[in-house]
């Protein structure tokens, strides 16, 4: 799995992340690897509209209809077409696990929609995994985000010991630039990658793509 976070760049909102997204869902098709892309919420709909791939939400809150002005409902992402969403991003974590806890549990059992739940820890994952049980806990350690330097070069023993703790639902982020960091984090026992600057913001996001599908190979 390659999971790319189109993140609020100004080359992947609107009809930039419509073309973006295509890119990815073309090197899908060529590679047989499944990718999966998530995009700002005003953008879901347009993008599921233009691809096959499957498109999360990067996050939604613990609200119900009503009044919850300026929040992100669940049932909104899935009306417009998401199968899944991110969720405790390090640029957006939930105040509590309680909450995160009500909205994993809904997304789950209601929505029937998929969550990555990212922690930024391995004790953080596998508490979240035991109590929450989310379909995938990706883990990023926050000071590497956005970053030239990746998990699977600086930090392998976090991937290692997050697989031993959670299991074989990891995924891991974080400086993920190219082929060899996710051999790397596969090595270790690592379902797949998260990532975003290094797709949203290259000059040939293409290229890039087909370079990180041809780890699996």
């Amino acid at each position: 799995m390659i999971i790319v976070n189109f993140k609020a760049y100004q080359s992947a909102i609107g009809e930039k992340a419509v073309e973006l997204a295509k890119i990815h869902d073309k090197v899908a098709q060529e590679t047989g690897v499944q990718i999966i892309v998530a995009v700002q919420p005003a953008d879901i709909y347009r993008v599921v509209q233009a691809v096959s791939i499957p498109v999360y939400a990067q996050h939604v809150d613990s609200v119900e209809y009503g009044s919850s002005t300026g929040w992100i409902l669940p049932e909104t992402i899935m009306e417009a077409g998401a199968t899944g969403t991110l969720l405790n991003h390090s640029e957006h974590r939930f105040q509590s696990h309680e909450n995160l806890k009500n909205v994993i549990n809904r997304l789950k059992n209601d929505l029937n929609l998929k969550t990555i739940v990212c922690a930024e820890s391995d004790d953080e994952g596998a508490e979240i995994a035991e109590k929450m049980s989310p379909d995938f806990i990706a883990i990023e350690p926050p000071e590497l985000i956005g970053g030239d330097i990746s998990i699977s070069t600086s930090q392998p023993e976090l991937i290692k010991n997050s697989v031993s703790k959670i299991g074989n639902n990891v995924l891991v982020g974080a400086g993920v630039k190219n082929s060899q960091d996710i051999k790397i984090a596969l090595e270790l026992g690592a379902k797949g990658v998260l990532l975003a600057s290094g797709i949203t913001k290259a000059g040939d996001p293409e290229s890039i793509l087909k370079d990180l599908a041809s780890a699996y190979n």
